[in-house]
């Protein structure tokens, strides 16, 4: 799967086991009861996990990769809590309440980020822009 990352943060889960993950790529850190779930971190986290789980994962065996959530405006980068740091705390938050470990992150900063993640073994390909 591949996305485009700026303040976006996409949430990559695999389950080494069974050989199956699933990104999403949320644009907002929290839903305002409108609009597509998956746009939202805290919708978006749990939908993927549920997904998976449906696939036949086991949530004991899911494993998180995490990336995205940078400030690439000039506007925002003396704010401490821009919206790319508001996403990457949402999904932290998320997989920690879920109990998923997160094994790797590439969050933050002041780039875009291409991200190519692959499904079957967990391995992410990371790209500045």
């Amino acid at each position: 799967m591949t996305t485009i990352l700026g303040s976006c943060v996409a949430v990559c889960l695999y389950d080494p086991y069974i050989k199956v993950g699933g990104v999403n790529h949320f644009l907002l850190p929290f839903d305002s009861g409108e609009g597509q779930a998956e746009r939202f971190g805290n919708r978006a986290v749990d939908l993927l996990i549920d997904r998976l789980l449906a696939l036949g994962s086991g949530r004991e065996r899911l494993r998180a990769k995490l990336f995205g959530g940078a400030c690439v405006l000039d506007a925002f980068r003396d704010r401490q809590n821009h919206l790319g740091t508001q996403n990457v705390q949402v999904a932290r938050e998320m997989l920690t309440a879920a109990e998923i470990p997160i094994v790797s992150a590439d969050v933050e900063g002041r780039r875009g980020r291409k991200l190519i993640f692959h499904t079957d073994d967990g391995s992410a390909w990371i790209k500045s822009l």
